[in-house]
């Protein structure tokens, strides 16, 4: 029979164990929001001094987006240009089997580094190199410096994981997203009818159903979460748990819990709601299903998202249909397309701002 003495005695430790971990949680906050305003910065803001020319273009190309936030690229800095290298080590094999988000994501920071490099006097020239180390090719010129609206929008812009006002964009608003979103052989399909969002939101619902009822799609993306702050700052990759909201817990904790709250029909009914509270909905489209052409999509993704940024618009990515095989025929099909790829859907919206993930520093990613 406990006593009361015994009673009181684990109520101490139990109380101690709950000091502690609130003490580990306000550090790790803490920490936390001092990577995050160290990260998402524009150079000299909070550092002091002046930054190493292309160093500090590799840290803006950093800021870019990645599937799952792997950061699967490497930088190898020479005379006259910056190579953006694939790192096949930060792959997601199972979402991504053909790396085609891969490559798109190199070519997410190729923009941001080409608009870091005119806001710099260089002007930015990118192309894929193939060959047996495949690269994005940046060659960098002398040129009148252009600190352009978009550059400026870099440490603003977040994929926002969030409901938004439901608000429609204006006429104006959706011209100027749509411009950004054109690239050389890729464009952007906005669509904003909402019997149309209705049924792409049928697609999304169909592919994450079956992304759901595969272990390996649950376990790769659960690889992927930083469940608190600490393990967040320690690791400077993934997906933050509180940039989708969700509290910070231990890692041990958030692991369990995950496979309790993390569900086919929670998600679906999530993205419903996200997908209904949107103003629209924009589709990237290749010309050609090919490396350089994701390239291109990566970049016209970026400078859509930059733009939205601009305007005090949120993106996020509703990429399921596009990422189950078969389903993105489907999708093609829903579009009137008759030739081409889909390669990204995203969602836009006005929306709050949420926590943000972290980057790694410029030394892990250099070559």
């Amino acid at each position: 029979m406990t006593t009361r003495r015994a009673f009181l005695a684990a109520a101490g430790v139990a109380g101690a164990g709950l000091a502690l971990s609130y003490s580990i949680h306000r550090q790790g906050k803490a920490s936390y929001a001092e990577a995050v305003a160290e990260t998402w910065r524009h150079s000299g803001e909070p550092a002091t001094g002046r930054p190493e020319p292309m160093r500090d273009l590799v840290r803006y190309a950093t800021l870019a987006p990645s599937s799952h936030n792997t950061q699967c690229w490497r930088f190898r800095v020479a005379e006259g240009g910056i190579s953006i290298l694939p790192d096949f080590g930060r792959r997601c094999p199972v979402v991504d089997p053909d790396d085609h988000h891969l490559f798109v994501s190199l070519g997410c920071a190729a923009e941001n580094l080409i608009q870091a490099a005119a806001a710099a006097g260089l002007d930015g020239q990118a192309a894929l190199n193939s060959g047996p180390e495949e690269s994005v090719g940046i060659a960098l010129t002398p040129a009148k410096g252009v600190r352009s609206a978009l550059f400026e929008a870099i440490p603003h812009r977040q994929s926002t994981r969030s409901e938004y006002d439901g608000m429609p964009l204006t006429g104006d608003e959706l011209r100027l997203l749509e411009t950004a979103g054109t690239g050389r052989g890729v464009r952007a399909l906005l669509i904003t009818e909402r019997q149309t969002m209705e049924t792409l939101l049928e697609l999304v619902i169909q592919g994450n159903t079956a992304q759901m009822r595969d272990p390996a799609f649950v376990a790769e993306l659960k690889d992927w979460i930083r469940f608190s702050h600490a393990q967040a700052v320690r690791q400077r990759d993934g997906l933050a748990s509180a940039a989708s909201g969700n509290p910070s817990l231990p890692p041990w904790l958030g692991r369990r819990l995950f496979d309790l709250v993390f569900t086919e029909s929670a998600e679906n009914d999530k993205y419903a709601r996200h997908l209904r509270s949107s103003a629209g909905v924009a589709v990237f489209v290749s010309e050609v299903d090919d490396k350089a052409h994701w390239v291109e999509a990566g970049r016209a993704f970026q400078r859509f998202a930059l733009q939205a940024t601009v305007l005090g618009i949120r993106t996020a990515h509703l990429n399921q249909p596009a990422e189950v095989p078969a389903l993105r025929a489907e999708l093609a099909s829903t579009l009137g397309l008759t030739s081409g790829r889909p390669d990204l859907v995203i969602r836009f919206g006005r929306g709050p701002e949420l926590p943000r993930s972290l980057r790694r520093p410029v030394e892990a990613v250099l070559v």
